[in-house]
């Protein structure tokens, strides 16, 4: 699964990738910086500076930023990370997708697997991609967790757009990756569902008339106020923009919103199961 998983067939690495990580690596040895040295100026980590110019790890928009400030690179970094044709990480049929929540107005999204990817902590998607089967290999989680934190920052660097997800208690009380990170995972859900443009509401464990039983919905509105939406599997996904089965998922997505708890309620439910914990 592309958002909520990983996929073990992505190359670890692309050519633009590889030739972006290249330009990287000049720059900073113009400059006099061993990676030791400029981590904790670009406040990365030497690890991940490392995946960066190996071409193992997409780069995010901060790192190219400060990188390309710190450097004086004359915008060419800037230049090269627009070239980069894709993220490793994020599988081909999702691609569409995430390019899609880059511009729009409105992103909904209902969840009974994991906890969606945009609201996941670091320790709980690598506990989700450590539990993958077969397994990943080290460089394949790191770049699908920096595919991932990149398109995090959509939370972040995006106020005007209206955010809605629906997720099920289970999901909750799974204890994902153990006690430890499901409470950093409440305290993450608790933060977020404090912001104005994000609403989070939880399916409670009982609920006797469901309008979610066939599974994960994702739907988003883009600037010219089309509504399409997404549906993915075992080993695909598919992108939806005819209008009646867009139609179909809004019905269901309205019904769950009236189904599950209130915001206020789903805050309260998180800080009691925290406090069991």
């Amino acid at each position: 699964m592309a958002d909520n998983a990983g996929s073990n067939n992505e190359p670890e690495s692309t050519d633009s990738l590889k030739t972006f990580g290249a330009v990287v690596k000049v720059f900073r040895e113009r400059a006099g910086y061993t990676q030791e040295q400029l981590a904790p100026l670009l406040r990365y980590s030497v690890q991940t500076l490392a995946s960066i110019e190996q071409g193992r790890r997409f780069p995010q928009r901060e790192y190219v930023e400060r990188a390309e400030e710190l450097l004086d690179a004359f915008g060419v970094l800037r230049a090269a990370a627009k070239c980069l044709v894709r993220k490793p990480g994020l599988a081909a049929w999702f691609r569409q997708w995430a390019a899609l929540e880059e511009l729009a107005i409105s992103l909904c999204s209902y969840e009974c697997r994991l906890v969606p990817g945009l609201l996941q902590t670091e320790a709980y998607a690598r506990a989700v991609f450590d539990s993958g089967v077969p397994p990943l290999a080290d460089g394949q989680i790191e770049a699908q967790l920096g595919a991932r934190q990149d398109r995090q920052r959509l939370l972040r660097d995006r106020p005007n757009t209206a955010f809605s997800f629906i997720i099920e208690e289970a999901l909750i009380r799974r204890r994902t990756g153990g006690a430890d990170v499901t409470r950093e995972l409440i305290d993450h859900l608790l933060e977020h569902a404090a912001l104005r443009n994000i609403e989070l509401q939880i399916m409670p464990l009982v609920r006797e008339e469901h309008a979610g039983l066939n599974g994960p919905i994702r739907l988003l509105e883009t600037p010219d106020n089309e509504w399409l939406g997404y549906s993915e599997g075992q080993r695909g996904g598919l992108l939806i923009s005819d209008r009646k089965d867009v139609s179909v998922l809004q019905m269901r997505y309205a019904k769950l919103r009236s189904q599950a708890l209130t915001p206020e309620d789903s805050v309260s439910l998180l800080k009691q199961i925290r406090g069991a914990l």
